[in-house]
């Protein structure tokens, strides 16, 4: 067997409760990406100017009417929820997706309310930066992250009133992924929590919701499940469960993290509200933000004719979406260019971006030499710039794409 694979295999087997192989196939690879102090330190500066703009935008759009907000492709059940300030911050553990441009970085996009790759980066960065004697761009991260969950949790408490509040991390139990993140923060967190599958939750309208043994939850740690699944879920009576979740949470009857108003900010039709604003140069932002909007955002509207109309490459995506899934890639004429092959997310709204290529670099994976496309995660926790770490794939980043770990220089 080859040096590399053998390598590969004897150092990720050594790291429990880590997914270093997906769907049969090599998720982490043993390699590093060197990045120069300066560049990380860029990185971290896009990345709070980029957070500021988002967060504050939240400001102006929980009072837009609801109009605005059917028309951003959020749903009627939702509308409600989207505005309630539980907590001071409006999320808690987001993750910003950048493209390096030019000598900057451009935002593609915001996770706000479900971003995976914490463990990736927050934990196994440094134990593969330790394997290859480099330095980890994200040390002393993890405690951060600490700190960030476990004051979220106690301000939680707070507003539902309860100083020994019971919490709940949960998860679907046959996504790997899922299920070691969420057991992951609640690991770090050193709460007196607990990790309860989804499936095992049990809801009362106007009660609560509750385990299986039928003790009452305050406190919802759903770090992997989106609110726009939620508001689907059904139980085998039809009775509409996901909504009955949100409207304990209205009543102060449940607490969740990431608080409601990370959902209004994980509508990807959130950055066309940001690029319109910006291109009527809207006395909303200051100089200095309308500068940072220029600088890292991307021309977004709800249609393509501007791009079409400029013969410009775009991408198209679903207001809500993960992993790639459902985008597409068109050349100025509009014609498809490249399309991922899941279609999950046809249902919601379509989101038009200007398409920008991502850098390539070399990759050592089991497979050999490749080259892969990158695409930088950049974390905030509560509003602040965190962990970063690499995906490298595709054209169109998607759950195929390989954990590339970086170091540096």
């Amino acid at each position: 067997m080859d040096r590399h694979i053998i390598n590969r295999r004897r150092f990720y087997s050594q790291i429990d409760s880590f997914w270093a192989d997906l769907y049969g196939e090599e998720y982490a690879l043993y390699d590093v990406h060197m990045l120069s102090q300066e560049e990380v330190e860029q990185i971290r500066t896009v990345s709070a100017r980029t957070g500021e703009i988002f967060f504050k935008t939240w400001n102006l759009l929980k009072e837009v009417p609801d109009r605005t907000l059917l028309e951003m492709g959020f749903p009627e059940e939702v509308l409600s929820f989207l505005r309630l300030e539980t907590m001071k911050i409006r999320s808690v553990i987001s993750r910003l997706d950048l493209i390096p441009y030019q000598d900057s970085y451009k935002c593609i996009e915001i996770n706000a309310d479900t971003p995976t790759f914490i463990k990736e980066l927050f934990s196994i960065n440094a134990k593969v930066c330790s394997e290859f004697a480099v330095k980890n761009p994200n040390a002393g991260m993890e405690q951060i992250l600490k700190t960030a969950i476990r004051s979220a949790i106690e301000e939680a408490a707070m507003a539902i009133g309860k100083d020994t509040p019971t919490i709940v991390f949960t998860a679907h139990d046959d996504n790997i992924e899922d299920k070691e993140t969420s057991l992951y923060l609640l690991n770090i967190s050193e709460t007196n929590g607990q990790y309860i599958p989804l499936h095992k939750l049990q809801i009362e309208r106007g009660e609560g919701l509750f385990d299986g043994e039928g003790n009452r939850i305050n406190i919802l740690y759903r770090q992997t499940f989106p609110i726009e699944n939620l508001i689907l879920d059904e139980d085998a009576e039809e009775n509409k469960i996901g909504i009955w979740l949100l409207e304990l949470v209205e009543e102060g009857k449940l607490a969740i993290i990431n608080p409601p108003s990370a959902f209004l900010l994980q509508n990807k039709a959130v950055q066309a509200v940001i690029w319109g604003l910006h291109e009527h140069q809207h006395p909303f932002y200051t100089d200095e933000e309308h500068h940072w909007i220029e600088t890292y955002f991307l021309p977004t509207y709800l249609e393509a004719d501007p791009f079409i109309e400029k013969n410009m490459p775009f991408v198209k995506k679903p207001a809500f979406g993960r992993e790639g899934d459902t985008v597409e890639i068109y050349k100025g004429s509009g014609k498809l260019a490249k399309a991922d092959p899941q279609q999950t997310y046809t249902d919601f709204l379509s989101v038009y971006q200007q398409y920008i290529e991502h850098p390539k670099a070399p990759i050592q994976t089991e497979k050999g030499r490749q080259e892969g496309s990158l695409l930088i995660g950049s974390f905030l926790l509560n509003g602040k710039p965190s962990a970063i770490g690499l995906r490298a794939g595709g054209t169109i980043t998607n759950n195929l794409s390989y954990y590339l770990p970086v170091g540096v220089r």
